[in-house]
């Protein structure tokens, strides 16, 4: 999560003083609360997450059945879709912006969907050992990469999350430097690849996923 918005002096950070941002994905009005004056970034919807929600509608993926996960998720905007979409999805962020997230999950998934989406604590590099009994397909993040402080404890769970089968797919703005040094990082430890850029926005996803034997060759 961001500490600062990205244009602080511009019109662009009016969105995020709404309560409400609505959208519609899988065929559902999708009506996200944010609270940028008690909660900050983690409560306001970013471009980032509203170009994957975007991205997996398209059908990349078949999310039908799939194990996921959101790390970083704040308002829960990526999380609620995979769920609409027929993902069984883990939604997590830290302890702060739970039930914040926990009010926007139930508010906008129906009531047969909702036992699909858990939502769950995690803060990056911790407490991973609550998640060792769990094999996910789809780990997913919206503008996660860009806190320096915070990539090694991210790259971290990413490495304890991912299984030999599990896909990475992060959406970001790259901004400065240090967001392309996290990929660097992360190509150390994954194949990872630029698989959409939405120009309109200026948002990239990457694909991330282990490193086979045969990637090294």
């Amino acid at each position: 999560m961001a500490l600062v918005p990205y244009d602080p002096e511009g019109i662009g950070i009016q969105k995020f003083h709404k309560p409400l941002a609505t959208y519609t994905f899988v065929n559902h009005q999708i009506q996200i609360k944010q609270d940028w004056k008690e909660l900050g970034v983690a409560a306001v919807v970013w471009d980032a997450a509203v170009v994957l929600c975007t991205y997996l509608e398209m059908g990349a993926f078949n999310l039908q059945g799939c194990s996921a996960i959101e790390l970083g998720a704040g308002t829960g905007l990526v999380g609620i879709v995979a769920a609409l979409l027929g993902a069984h999805v883990t939604i997590t962020d830290r302890k702060i912006a739970l039930e914040f997230l926990k009010s926007n999950v139930q508010a906008n998934l129906p009531l047969d969907i909702q036992p699909k989406a858990v939502v769950k604590e995690l803060t990056w590099g911790q407490n991973l050992g609550n998640f060792s009994s769990e094999k996910f397909d789809l780990i997913l993040g919206a503008d996660i990469i860009y806190l320096e402080e915070t990539f090694v404890d991210l790259l971290q769970t990413l490495e304890y999350l991912c299984t030999d089968h599990s896909i990475i797919l992060l959406s970001c703005r790259i901004r400065y430097e240090r967001d392309q040094n996290f990929l660097k990082m992360l190509g150390k430890h994954f194949t990872v690849l630029k698989v959409h850029y939405d120009p309109e926005k200026d948002v990239y996803i990457y694909k991330a996923h282990r490193r086979s034997h045969k990637d090294e060759l």
